[in-house]
């Protein structure tokens, strides 16, 4: 029951990040967009693991990562801009 529930968890979290995004309300380097995809794909990731489906493990740690890069790429273009200002 507690992988059920993480699992619907996780991915209402992601499509909510791509919902936001798709609607114009989120932009790609925004920090909640980025902390509900990487959230819930850990959370589907996980939930992959205890199902042991390998496609689904390769595919959420693989978004999770792609977040985290967002994630280096924000901080990067906060640090520019705080450098221009």
């Amino acid at each position: 029951m507690l992988f059920q529930v993480l699992s619907v968890v996780g991915a209402l979290m992601v499509l909510t990040a791509y919902a936001l995004i798709q609607s114009g309300i989120w932009r790609e380097l925004d920090a909640g967009y980025l902390a509900l995809n990487i959230i819930g794909s850990l959370l589907l990731g996980v939930v992959a693991i205890e199902d042991q489906r390998v496609g689904f493990i390769l595919l959420e740690f693989a978004w999770a990562g792609l977040g985290v890069i967002g994630v280096v790429r924000a901080i990067k273009a906060r640090k520019i801009a705080d450098a221009v200002l």
